[in-house]
């Protein structure tokens, strides 16, 4: 959601507005990036479809989206089964065993349908 710029949580204005312009800085030069690689190897019609998709967004809201559809599976990933001898994983309610196989690594299917739910309506 943060990716995004969905996110609910963040009460302050404050806060929000360094968020969003930090986020806006993060995907301005992913853009630039993506412009300057599609031009080095002269992908001139990818390079135009990328400026008409993502040129007149100030806010990069599209890169964000398309961004997030490419990499949610990998953030996953990496925030769950990226974390070896962590201990993000807690034992039972029988206080005897952790999860067996890290329980979601072992499908590695993001466990969430929910991407475009309000938070409030998870």
């Amino acid at each position: 959601d943060i990716i995004r710029g969905k996110d609910l949580y963040i009460r302050t204005d404050q806060r929000k507005r360094k968020l969003r312009k930090n986020l806006q800085k993060i995907f301005e030069r992913i853009y630039n990036k993506l412009k300057e690689d599609l031009r080095k190897e002269g992908k001139t019609k990818q390079m135009t479809e990328a400026e008409e998709r993502y040129n007149h967004d100030a806010q990069f809201f599209k890169i964000r989206e398309d961004w997030w559809d490419a990499n949610r599976k990998e953030v996953w990933q990496a925030i769950t089964c990226g974390i070896h001898g962590a201990n993000y994983f807690h034992n039972t309610c029988t206080g005897k065993f952790k999860t067996e196989n890290n329980c979601r690594c072992a499908i590695s299917d993001v466990p969430t349908y929910f991407d475009y739910v309000p938070q409030y309506l998870r």
